[in-house]
């Protein structure tokens, strides 16, 4: 039986990721960035730094998921698909991939799953769908486990703009307007899908170490065999700092750093960063 994966732009993965995997089907389905009045394609060729300099020149910019035709014309690549979405409570693309998958000749071989987040935790399900796909396992019991595995992610933020999840409602004003004006950081988690402010601490330094104690405290004892991924925009520094921060405090199996893709950089704007395990 052949497998594929699909996955959006938000995971911050490119389409050469799986190619060391030959027995697997991988693509990535962009979302697009409106940023005054130019559209960016989130795809393996987007200029970042050219979409964040239009996005400030704007205040009326926006985001669009893919369409459901983008998900169903992949589906007679393979026996069996599973796509995974950014969270369903930001986004348009878990309804667009579920439309997709019921429109399709066989819906029963088509398993859509909500990350309930972004970036890293996207990569680490798919990554366990790669394992379980390889280890043999049969769609319904991939099914099972995986879904349990997205159950059992955790996702941190910190930001040092809010411009854009404050303007499309995704971050309350209130919460915006406090870390702007008074160099308050909040540390937000992914609670079921939607932004929760987890902390609030006075400057970026005390964020970064007040979410590395959080990750530690999170991860437990089970670090040694989870691995991390740190995706950030524009913020290579920062990111290596709290890499080598967290090995000082944690022993994580392994621990990434990866740049953001359009989507990722379009919410946590320069210097955010996302970690997940």
């Amino acid at each position: 039986m052949k497998y594929q994966i699909l996955v959006d732009s938000a995971s911050d993965l490119s389409n050469n990721f799986l190619d060391n995997e030959k027995d697997i089907g991988f693509k990535v389905i962009p979302l697009t960035i409106l940023a005054n009045g130019k559209e960016f394609v989130d795809n393996d060729d987007v200029n970042i730094d050219e979409m964040l300099e239009n996005m400030h020149q704007c205040k009326t910019n926006s985001s669009a998921c893919p369409a459901p035709q983008s998900f169903l014309e992949e589906f007679d690549n393979a026996d069996y698909t599973f796509i995974v979405t950014i969270t369903a409570k930001l986004s348009g693309c878990y309804n667009a991939a579920v439309v997709a998958k019921n429109s399709y000749k066989k819906p029963e071989n088509i398993h859509v799953i909500d990350s309930k987040a972004t970036s890293g935790t996207e990569i680490l399900i798919v990554e366990k769908l790669v394992n379980l796909i390889k280890a043999g396992k049969e769609f319904n019991e991939i099914v099972e486990t995986i879904e349990k595995y997205r159950d059992e992610r955790s996702l941190f933020f910190s930001l040092q703009k809010f411009d854009n999840l404050v303007n499309t409602g995704r971050m309350s004003k209130i919460a915006g307007l406090v870390a702007k004006t008074l160099v308050i950081r909040p540390i937000c988690i992914a609670l079921e899908g939607e932004i929760k402010m987890e902390r609030k601490v006075i400057g970026i330094k005390n964020a970064f170490k007040k979410m590395i104690q959080m990750i530690k405290e999170k991860a437990g004892e089970f670090a040694p065999t989870q691995k991390l991924i740190i995706s950030h925009c524009k913020a290579i520094e920062e990111a290596e700092q709290i890499k080598g921060d967290i090995e000082k405090e944690c022993n994580f199996k392994e621990i990434e750093i990866i740049p953001m893709k359009a989507l990722c950089s379009y919410y946590a704007l320069e210097k955010g960063i996302i970690i997940c395990h």
